[in-house]
């Protein structure tokens, strides 16, 4: 394992990434613990151009990094999930999987990601802003367990 996120291959989630996607997404916290069948609609035909998940994986060790999904309605989107395996974390492998996902969905149209994060998880919150996110509102008691407000967020995809 190397320092950084240079080391890494960002590509397409395939099926066989399921338990290892499935795996990290169980051991952190802020990540949507959803079920199997949710991550393997992305991979049903008749859900073709609605969603794209990508995987970070090791390039030397084949070892799944983190992993990233969004739901798209043209001419929007939204990262529904996003999650870095706790070895992997704050060497900008986050922010990698969001840059390529956020070029992916420019090239299919998309001039707006938006995304919920929970107002008391700042890490998350100032992660997004770093990255050109911006508050666009919130949903008062949105969450349970605890019940919290959500942070709605976006980010305008552009020609840089």
């Amino acid at each position: 394992m190397r320092d950084g996120a240079e080391s890494l291959v960002v590509r397409a989630m395939v099926v066989s990434d399921l338990d290892r996607v499935l795996t990290i997404a169980m051991k952190l916290d802020q990540v949507p613990q959803w079920p199997r069948a949710i991550y393997e609609a992305v991979f049903d035909p008749a859900n073709a151009g609605r969603r794209i998940a990508l995987v970070a994986e090791e390039a030397e060790s084949g070892e799944l990094a983190g992993f990233a999904v969004a739901g798209l309605v043209p001419p929007e989107a939204e990262l529904e999930s996003i999650g870095v395996s706790a070895a992997y974390q704050r060497r900008g492998i986050g922010g990698r999987l969001v840059k390529e996902m956020a070029t992916i969905l420019w090239l299919r149209g998309i001039t707006k990601v938006h995304l919920e994060v929970r107002d008391s998880n700042r890490a998350a919150k100032g992660f997004y802003g770093s990255l050109g996110f911006r508050e666009s509102g919130r949903r008062r008691g949105y969450y349970v367990d605890p019940i919290e407000d959500a942070v709605g967020m976006h980010l305008g995809l552009r020609v840089s």
